[in-house]
């Protein structure tokens, strides 16, 4: 299994247990922005994603670690979507809309994590 390098970062807000990581995006959101030549969690996600598919079971040793988990649910769930499109337009709208999709939050029925990420305390965390 490979565990989150971010497990120590300090100073990071959470939402949920789940840390707001520094992403390495152009689009402003509660996340801080990244460097753009070094790695961010979704990197790191990309990277491990064939390995850690294959374990049954993940300790988890961060909270980073969870975030780690749910994005290679995303990575999956995209995957799945890829897999009938023939063209780069198909597989290109197939992936925003997976990216336009209401997401269920926990706490909410139809979250795949149930006990892993705590229910939002306050509207912001949604």
């Amino acid at each position: 299994v490979y565990h989150s390098s971010f497990a120590n970062e300090g100073g990071i807000g959470q939402a949920c247990g789940c840390p707001l990581l520094p992403l390495k995006s152009h689009i402003k959101g509660p996340a801080p922005a990244s460097d753009p030549g070094g790695t961010d969690i979704v990197d790191e996600a990309i990277t491990f994603f064939r390995a850690n598919v294959f374990f049954r079971k993940f300790e988890v040793k961060s909270s980073a670690d969870k975030l780690l988990i749910y994005l290679t649910l995303y990575i999956n769930m995209a995957l799945k979507r890829l897999e009938g499109c023939r063209t780069l337009a198909e597989g290109t709208k197939a992936i925003i809309n997976l990216g336009l999709e209401k997401v269920a939050v926990p706490g909410e029925p139809g979250f795949p994590f149930g006990g892993l990420f705590a229910v939002p305390q306050s509207q912001q965390e949604y």
